[in-house]
């Protein structure tokens, strides 16, 4: 990691806008995370934005960035981009201070809030950025080329922004994200505007940015777009990192099992309590806790004992139950 002092309290952090060390601040070692905030803290007035997050995100993973609204996920957001200042805490972003002005250059971002210019383009939006980022001129026709194929906008290249739909204005934001080809791309509710085929080509985007080893965060209250692409999330809840980790180790190592089972009196099921806790629901019978890999043994037992077993269902806690009981433990 570089060897500069992480960005720390408002007290010293940088100006917006400002680089916030000497040159060649942006080395760091291999293998460095591509983001780690240590007891991250914004305060407005008397006003707690974020109480103290600390995560790290890993080069070339999807990470999920989930919480409530009012959890202070996009305050988190603008402090990891340098936007606003920490009241304390401190975060290293690309190796290098949260808001270092040339590690900028090397990140994408997508705001959930955002409007161009009616009357340009959508080719003269994306040309403009390049040149906000300073790319070299002879790199702006194909950057631009490139980002409007990807997010599917070569056909209204030359439309104005204004006959653009909100859908389509997502799209070209996304699009300016992906500009240069940056390390990181900040993505904050990217599909909140789009349909359900805009969604899946967003996915699509997203797996195909992770294959090439950029890293992205995904800032998002639909937990489903995250089942659907994250590697890790974290959720959030009064400012602070409840829970992190793989949609696996979030919802537990041990799935449960719906039985439907006939031919045997009731309680049959008390001798094999060794694979778990029972519950009747019905003409069901609900294992939970059960062992991974024993449910062909359990059936193998059933029918020892003269069972007909007419359904086998596994079920798993999904993100969005395990979602709940995480705030509600809150």
């Amino acid at each position: 990691m570089s060897s500069m002092s992480p960005a720390r309290s408002a007290e010293t952090a940088a100006e917006p806008g400002r680089a916030t060390g000497r040159p060649g601040a942006c080395a760091q070692e291999p293998g460095s995370p591509a983001i780690h905030a240590m007891d991250l803290r914004k305060r407005y007035r008397n006003t707690v934005a974020l109480a103290g997050l600390s995560m790290t995100v890993e080069r070339g993973e999807v990470f999920g960035f989930l919480g409530p609204n009012g959890a202070g996920k996009t305050t988190a957001v603008k402090l990891l981009l340098g936007l606003v200042r920490p009241t304390g805490g401190e975060a290293m972003v690309l190796g290098a201070p949260a808001g270092d002005l040339a590690t900028r250059q090397r990140i994408g971002y997508l705001p959930e809030l955002f409007r161009y210019q009616s009357w340009l383009t959508a080719r003269e939006v994306l040309v403009l950025h390049c040149r906000l980022r300073r790319l070299p001129r002879p790199r702006w026709a194909p950057a631009v080329g490139d980002a409007l194929d990807v997010v599917g906008l070569a056909d209204r290249a030359d439309d104005k922004v204004g006959t653009f739909s909100k859908g389509m204005q997502q799209r070209l934001g996304l699009g300016v994200a992906l500009l240069g080809e940056p390390e990181l791309v900040v993505l904050d509710e990217p599909t909140s505007a789009l349909d359900p085929v805009g969604r899946h080509d967003v996915r699509a985007i997203i797996r195909d940015l992770r294959d090439r080893g950029t890293t992205v965060f995904l800032n998002t209250h639909l937990l489903a777009e995250a089942e659907h692409v994250c590697d890790r999330v974290a959720i959030i809840s009064r400012g602070r990192s409840v829970a992190t980790g793989t949609l696996a180790e979030l919802r537990g190592p041990r799935p449960s099992l719906r039985l439907r089972v006939g031919g045997l009196a009731d309680g049959w099921w008390q001798p094999l309590t060794g694979f778990g806790c029972w519950t009747p629901d019905g003409d069901w019978l609900l294992v939970e806790d059960l062992a991974a890999g024993r449910v062909p043994e359990l059936v193998g037992r059933i029918v020892s004992l003269g069972g007909q077993v007419e359904a086998v269902i596994p079920e798993q806690q999904t993100l969005e139950e395990r979602f709940l009981e995480l705030l509600e433990d809150r």
